[in-house]
């Protein structure tokens, strides 16, 4: 008979804690004592618990615990990016003994410039940057004293002057690319859709496409693109995208879309106004999120690899923390485009 799966229950079991209490210690919660939190985390390690179940239980008993802090505007499970980015990341912050707290930065506090209420920056090791695209508070964080790293961050950041390093997915490259296969399958007149100063991910995928145009011989004609402030994608008015197809004349046969959840809801605003998908318009997103397998047609996307991100990110934090003084790193991690119907290309056209 296969041995059942080990449990939060049982690790609890084995502890004589509450699962409440285990469960809580394997989420990086920083109202534990960090002596609890080893144990748990140890434990977790010998029952070979999920993500524990290929570490040492003597290289981590043997590690100095440390505090990560992060960094959020958004919570980072409240996304399929954002969930399997933490899961990486909680897999190597935890196997080198260090626990993971999380802090959510209200706008009150962004404005205000000031840290979370429950941030004590003393007892922080390290902190991670997850969708903080303020650039004011972003330098306000780097000011700190403390190795800082940002997965993505304000496309208004001067790298050659930011004292943290950056981890982003490659995004130029492959909305390039993709653009490319809309050209090759006979498009010409193709928008981009998205607030192009948003954060750095987006304005790298609006060179890409800018980029991609350019060598193909075609102009990016602005009549054609919806490229407002991010807020009207996430909080318009009903009928707002289909109010910007409605100025475009003629319209466009295809658009590259910054992101997926921003191509989702272009698909079914154009749906209302019977616009067929791909006949008369071809979609492009990016992020290959659970959603654009679910939409019909299916979604052409580029797939981040999530998990190996947030794993990379906490590598490069921990080699940050143990060697301050080293060049600070601004690292792509490679994205791959995903034909699918919405735009009838495939790789090689």
């Amino acid at each position: 008979m296969a041995k059942d799966k080990v449990t939060i229950q049982d690790i609890a079991d084995a502890l004589g804690i509450s699962r409440n209490t285990a469960s809580k210690a394997l989420n990086g919660n920083s109202s534990l004592p960090a002596e609890t939190r080893n144990r748990v985390i140890k434990k977790a390690i010998e029952l070979k618990y999920k993500q524990f179940a290929f570490i040492d239980t003597e290289a981590v008993a043997s590690k100095t615990t440390g505090n990560i802090a992060l960094f959020t505007s958004n919570m980072p499970g409240s996304s399929h990016f954002g969930s399997r980015l933490l899961g990486g990341l909680e897999e190597k912050i935890s196997s080198e003994g260090y626990n993971l707290s999380i802090h959510f930065v209200r706008e009150a506090e962004t404005a205000a410039m000031e840290l979370p209420v429950n941030f004590e920056p003393a007892k922080a090791d390290g902190i991670i940057c997850i969708e903080m695209f303020d650039k004011a508070y972003s330098e306000m964080v780097t000011g700190l004293g403390i190795p800082v790293i940002f997965i993505d961050a304000s496309a208004e950041l001067d790298f050659s002057e930011l004292q943290a390093d950056v981890m982003l997915m490659e995004n130029e490259h492959c909305v390039a690319s993709v653009t490319k296969a809309l050209v090759r399958d006979g498009h010409t007149r193709i928008g981009f859709v998205g607030d192009y100063m948003h954060c750095k991910s987006f304005n790298e995928r609006w060179i890409g496409f800018n980029r991609a145009m350019t060598e193909s011989g075609l102009p990016v004609d602005p009549s054609i693109c919806i490229v407002d402030d991010d807020r009207f994608f996430f909080h318009s008015e009903p009928g707002w995208l289909e109010a910007q197809w409605s100025r475009m004349e003629p319209p466009p046969t295809a658009f590259v879309c910054a992101n997926d959840f921003i191509a989702v809801a272009l698909m079914r605003a154009l749906k209302n106004r019977d616009v067929r998908i791909p006949e008369e318009l071809a979609v492009v997103g990016f992020d290959d999120a659970p959603e654009a397998q679910i939409v019909d047609p299916q979604l052409t996307t580029i797939h981040i690899f999530s998990h190996d991100m947030g794993y990379l990110t906490a590598e490069l934090l921990l080699a940050r923390i143990k060697h301050p003084s080293r060049p600070f790193q601004i690292v792509h991690v490679k994205t791959e485009p995903v034909y699918r119907a919405s735009s009838r290309t495939s790789a090689g056209g």
